[in-house]
């Protein structure tokens, strides 16, 4: 049975962020236990909480991103906000910050500066291009990520290319951030001071790119863009059937390209036709390959087809809409899916991946905006006086 505790309670991370590849980061330390005390702008707050309202009328990358954590109003430029930073800070044991190029560094709050000052916090950067180089200073969204990193040219069909369907980019480096703070945690344990990470979005995704670079080592020619097939595998990806669905498949060896004849398509001396006799050759003849397994699918049934390749040990898949997913089976025989609250009341949601048995993931609410500020300017020293003054000048 899971214990209460969960591992990172007791930690306390502040963090100034926007957007999805640090509240994603943070997100997922708040599952761990860490108190996230999330700082936004007054009035607006992180502007991820107005790309839509189609959770109720929240945003869907808000509420993906941000459950957990308390929100905090705080403009640091206004009178008196960075007093309330530096306490937040006195008691913090990580910042994390994605703010514009430059930001950081005009509001004091390089690692260089903090560290002499707070010699045990662990500093978090998240930037497109990291510090230095010739793109330090630009801007990065996802999209652009995906470009620079050679994502898009080799995603897509040959006529065009086509960039990842969710935020892959920011999911990348905010997931390298996570891992980072953990070690880093890890690291001060044992020597009492914290230390500097850096994640740039465009390391993040170039490392995701390992496969497709490799491939095109010295020079050669990259993997070309195949829609949902394979560059380098043969058979591989969606096929249609006869009741008008698609059924995704992959044939990776020998063994499974003759169960595949046999059982799937029923038709043995296909594993012996010199055109397909390996993976090499099945890929020069794609086109004839793939004409013979349409036309055998077309007289069936997805659920027909989908035994077959069952029979065959051949890894296969559905081609799920959202809604599909919101049903699958698997996730919810497997008990994925809880509830959280948020300020369009309760809310489903996915269980981070992993399943610890010594403790549960925190599921907290999604916040409002400022929802924490008064209780947390208290629980710095600040009275009511003093907060309806801050509240005066807009800096909470």
């Amino acid at each position: 049975m899971a214990e209460t505790m969960c591992p990172l309670e007791g930690i306390t991370v502040v963090t100034l962020e926007h957007a999805i590849a640090a509240p994603y980061c943070t997100r997922h330390l708040a599952d761990m236990g860490a108190r996230v005390i999330k700082i936004e702008r007054p009035g607006s707050g992180d502007f991820a909480r107005h790309y839509d309202k189609r959770v109720r009328g929240l945003s869907s990358h808000f509420v993906w991103t941000n459950r957990s954590k308390e929100s905090v109003t705080l403009d640091i430029k206004k009178p008196g906000g960075d007093e309330v930073l530096q306490r937040l800070l006195q008691k913090a044991d990580v910042l994390v910050q994605n703010l514009a190029p430059g930001a950081a560094q005009r509001l004091g709050l390089t690692f260089a500066t903090l560290h002499e000052r707070y010699p045990t916090l662990i500093v978090c950067d998240i930037s497109g291009y990291g510090e230095g180089g010739p793109d330090s200073d630009r801007k990065a969204y996802d999209l652009l990520i995906q470009g620079e990193a050679g994502f898009l040219s080799v995603t897509g069909h040959e006529a065009e290319m086509v960039k990842a369907g969710c935020s892959i980019a920011d999911i990348a480096a905010g997931m390298y951030a996570y891992g980072n703070i953990l070690a880093a945690l890890l690291q001060r344990g044992r020597t009492g001071k914290g230390c500097h990470i850096e994640i740039s979005m465009l390391e993040a995704m170039t490392e995701w790119m390992g496969y497709p670079l490799y491939y095109a080592f010295e020079g050669a020619e990259p993997p070309a863009r195949k829609a949902a097939t394979h560059a380098t595998i043969c058979p591989y990806g969606p096929f249609p059937t006869g009741d008008q669905q698609q059924v995704l498949l992959g044939v990776q060896n020998e063994r499974e390209w003759q169960g595949f004849c046999e059982i799937v398509l029923q038709q043995p001396a296909l594993a012996g036709d010199v055109r397909f006799s390996s993976n090499t050759l099945r890929l020069a003849a794609s086109h004839s390959l793939h004409e013979i397994i349409c036309q055998v699918f077309a007289s069936l049934n997805s659920e027909q087809i989908v035994a077959r390749l069952k029979a065959a040990n051949i890894a296969h898949a559905r081609v799920n809409t959202m809604a599909d997913v919101w049903q699958h089976p698997q996730l919810a025989q497997r008990q994925r899916w809880v509830t959280v609250d948020s300020p369009a009341g309760a809310l489903p949601a996915l269980l981070p991946p992993g399943s610890p048995s010594a403790f549960a993931a925190r599921m907290d609410a999604v916040p409002a905006l400022g929802q924490h500020t008064t209780a947390v300017l208290q629980e710095l020293g600040y009275g009511d006086e003093d907060i309806l003054a801050l509240r005066a000048t807009g800096t909470l």
